[in-house]
């Protein structure tokens, strides 16, 4: 890998995500051994970014339209030594972190409102919060569908890996925060990932 030519587009990485519920869903770490276990106990042996913040689901994508993930890849695609960088990711499967831009900050509204106070006032008790990752693709399945194909369905077996992610947060989102799952962030569905809450919501709504 020796020039820009070279270096993996967008397109060769996935947009990951944890999921879960707080009191207070941005927050940020400068931990990089906590992000580095958290990292391969949900994602395991594939290279890829952490963000070092969680956020809200509405403050992913920022007010010209770029997503976290999208920015994070960017962020490691201005580093004078990307080549290098990016190689690593491939080649010795390296993990990284990058700090969010201060514009992820700034909540921007989707047109899919569910989770605004406004038309669910659940989520303004339970708050939804999201730890992003970005990975580059590869044919080895990820640690977190390993361990759901290994619980073969069933709630009791997957629930010690499921507790084990949660207390693997807690450096950046302190309980009351608990984790709901995981999922894969498209630019063309975006509102699958607001599914992922309100699938939750009558549950929450008797708690």
């Amino acid at each position: 890998m020796s020039d820009s030519t070279a270096l993996p587009p967008l397109t060769e990485f996935a947009s990951f995500y944890l999921y879960g519920l707080t009191d207070n869903p941005y927050r940020q770490s400068t931990d990089l051994a906590k992000f580095s276990e958290l990292y391969n106990l949900v994602i395991g042996d594939h290279g890829g970014l952490s963000l070092s913040s969680s956020f809200h689901p509405y403050q992913l994508v920022n007010s010209t339209g770029v997503t976290a993930w999208y920015a994070a890849y960017a962020q490691l695609y201005a580093q004078p030594n990307r080549a290098e960088l990016f190689g690593a990711l491939a080649d010795e499967r390296a993990r990284f972190v990058v700090a969010p831009p201060a514009s992820f900050s700034e909540f921007h509204v989707w047109p899919d409102e569910r989770l605004t106070s406004a038309e669910n006032p659940v989520f303004s008790h339970y708050i939804p919060f999201i730890l992003p990752f970005l990975v580059r693709k590869g044919p080895a399945a990820l640690r977190w569908d390993t361990e759901f194909a290994a619980a073969q369905g069933d709630p009791e077996r997957v629930q010690p890996y499921l507790e084990a992610v949660t207390e693997a947060i807690r450096f950046v989102q302190p309980a009351p925060a608990f984790v709901l799952g995981f999922g894969e962030f498209s630019d063309q569905q975006p509102n699958c990932l607001i599914d992922e809450f309100m699938s939750c919501r009558e549950l929450l709504l008797t708690r």
